[in-house]
């Protein structure tokens, strides 16, 4: 049984993660196809942290996480959380400063199958052009980065604060945001 449920969660990781684009504007974008299951940090260098549990999440999204992290389930962290560090799309350093959390699940077709919610306290994001798709961030954000992108498929169900206007002018907010947004 454990090992149908290895398998099961192996094929969903594919699943996600299969022929994504590299069109930084592309609904449909993601990593590297990978065939590890979501209970296992993936190599942090170049392919995807697929993530279940809060302290890989914590890990995945910090300074010497990944340039893109994907859940695969609801996730609540009871502590802050911090966005940080510089990465690359696809970790190739000829490519644009890019850092995605994928909250959602989708089909070889790139449909969209699930979408999941990440429950913290207060998120804090200090990675330049980050990007949230899919799914729901339950808190409150705070971006002190140029670039943040709230997709137009993503929700954030609390505030997002911008650490100055200049910062705010570089936010693209396709996406929901329940409460205030404003500079504070």
């Amino acid at each position: 049984m454990k090992l149908f449920k290895v398998l099961v969660v192996a094929g969903v990781s594919v699943a996600l993660l299969s022929g994504c684009g590299s069109d930084k504007n592309n609904a449909d974008k993601g990593a590297a196809a990978t065939t590890a299951p979501a209970t296992e940090q993936v190599d942090a260098k170049t392919s995807a942290s697929i993530v279940n549990q809060a302290d890989s999440f914590i890990s995945a999204v910090s300074d010497k996480g990944t340039w893109i992290v994907a859940v695969l389930n609801d996730l609540t962290v009871d502590k802050d959380v911090v966005v940080a560090g510089q990465f690359h799309d696809k970790n190739d350093a000829s490519k644009e400063i890019y850092r995605k959390l994928a909250l959602y699940a989708q089909d070889a077709d790139h449909k969209v199958t699930a979408t999941y919610t990440l429950t913290a306290p207060k998120v804090t994001v200090q990675s330049e052009n980050f990007r949230v798709q899919g799914g729901t961030i339950k808190g409150d954000v705070y971006v002190e980065a140029n670039g943040f992108n709230l997709y137009k498929d993503a929700t954030i169900d609390g505030n997002l604060y911008f650490s100055s206007e200049d910062v705010k002018a570089t936010a693209v907010l396709e996406g929901k945001v329940t409460g205030a947004t404003e500079v504070k």
